[in-house]
């Protein structure tokens, strides 16, 4: 007991001197820490918030070591732990505003698109959801007293839809240099679903290399709807779908960034009065999603944002234009 006390009081020293690395976790030896770092646990935070499922098969470790560890980097982290809310109100401070560039649109949701959230944008086929994607991406590498985050952006691009030359049009609108906008813009070309979670998992390798405060996903369920088909891969399609999710929600938590992600609808047959138009992914992307916002179709080049989600504002409705310039309020 004397000797577990003395290591564990060892290691409350090195905590509080923030020096530790993985190696430095109990039960974690040279072969094991090579395994996670392959595998993007190459971090304190990054296993703080594993499962144990999930690193005992990626280490080859038992299960109750891997809790050893989790337990051990959260600790660390200072994650895990029941908080007061005034604790959870000091560590909302550090949560960061990105401006859409329409206020309306920024009033709706709060004052912009928060880091460590994710925002689904979802609406029919050209109701705005690309354009609203690459207005979020020129706005973030603006300075932060501009309504920006300072930052470098990744995109994976699911549907082909990203055009440099409209993210020219948009920077110069907002007086900036196309060519350091866009090289601040780091596109991947998602090719498949599994793909797809596989950019979603190296996107932490890109954010120690870039200070990448804005990961997109356009669009989230693409892959995912023409890959699984019938009810036969529902749960399948849905296990993936969540995974990728909660590895977006973790990448947004771990680099305070913003995730903002498009969906898909579909029309629901059994509607017969309203809206029959639902988004794609279920109760998975409902629940992990922090805002939703479902994008309509209305005259002379306008687009109608409804917030139908949120954890603490009230649903509404901002009018936007979509312009040769870029996202503007609706007149």
């Amino acid at each position: 007991m004397a000797k577990e006390k003395k290591i564990d009081d060892e290691l409350d020293s090195e905590l509080e001197n923030k020096k530790l690395t993985i190696e430095d976790l109990p039960g974690v030896g040279e072969a094991t820490a090579e395994k996670l770092r392959e595998n993007g646990y190459d971090d304190i935070m990054a296993i703080a918030v594993a499962s144990p499922k999930d690193l005992a098969d990626i280490s080859g470790i038992a299960e109750g070591a891997a809790v050893k560890i989790i337990n051990a980097a959260r600790k660390y982290a200072d994650v895990g732990n029941f908080e007061t809310g005034e604790e959870i109100l000091k560590r909302r401070k550090e949560v960061r505003k990105l401006s859409t560039g329409a206020q309306g649109l920024d009033n709706l949701i709060g004052g912009g698109l928060e880091t460590q959230s994710i925002t689904e944008f979802f609406g029919e086929f050209g109701s705005g959801k690309t354009q609203i994607m690459l207005q979020l991406a020129v706005n973030a590498t603006m300075p932060e007293e501009q309504g920006g985050l300072n930052s470098d952006v990744l995109i994976i691009d699911t549907e082909n839809t990203f055009r440099p030359e409209r993210v020219i049009q948009m920077a110069k609108a907002k007086n900036l240099d196309p060519d350091e906008t866009l090289k601040r813009i780091h596109v991947a070309r998602a090719y498949n679903a599994h793909h797809q979670i596989l950019l979603a998992e190296k996107a932490s390798d890109i954010a120690k290399e870039f200070p990448i405060k804005l990961l997109i996903v356009d669009s989230l369920t693409s892959h995912f709807r023409s890959e699984y088909v019938g009810r036969g891969s529902l749960a399948e399609r849905q296990q993936l779908l969540n995974k990728h999710m909660h590895d977006l929600l973790k990448f947004g938590t771990i680099f305070n960034a913003v995730i903002a992600v498009t969906n898909q609808v579909s029309a629901n047959p059994a509607v017969f009065f309203g809206d029959p138009m639902t988004p794609i992914g279920g109760n998975i992307v409902g629940h992990t999603a922090t805002f939703r916002l479902y994008l309509r179709k209305a005259k002379a080049g306008k687009r109608i944002a409804r917030l139908i989600d949120s954890p603490y504002l009230p649903e509404g409705e901002a009018v936007i234009t979509l312009t040769e310039d870029g996202i503007i309020d609706g007149t």
